[in-house]
């Protein structure tokens, strides 16, 4: 084998880097960083009003913001299918 042999996946190894894998990746699915990053948010707030939440229980704190940040997720998921079909068939170029 000589070290000049050419690749058998070339369009592979133009992106090597973790980054624009990422960032071609958030692309072509926007809303799965959006629903990742408001799960995070959700909990996060939740575990802030955690220290805050009164004479509730808190099997009943967790249960709230388990849902919270389930729909948000749901939320998100639901608008990039409708977003991509949107695309594929209204918007969708003329062959």
């Amino acid at each position: 084998m000589s070290p000049s042999q050419e690749s058998v996946y070339p369009e592979y190894e133009t992106d090597s880097s973790q980054t624009s894998k990422l960032i071609r990746k958030f692309k072509e699915t926007p809303f799965v960083p959006i629903g990742m990053a408001g799960f995070v948010a959700v909990v996060g707030y939740g575990l802030y009003r955690l220290k805050h939440r009164g004479n509730m229980k808190m099997s009943l704190h967790l249960i709230h913001m388990r849902v919270a940040a389930q729909g948000f997720v749901v939320g998100a998921i639901t608008c990039g299918v409708l977003y991509s079909m949107f695309r594929d068939y209204v918007v969708k170029p003329k062959e």
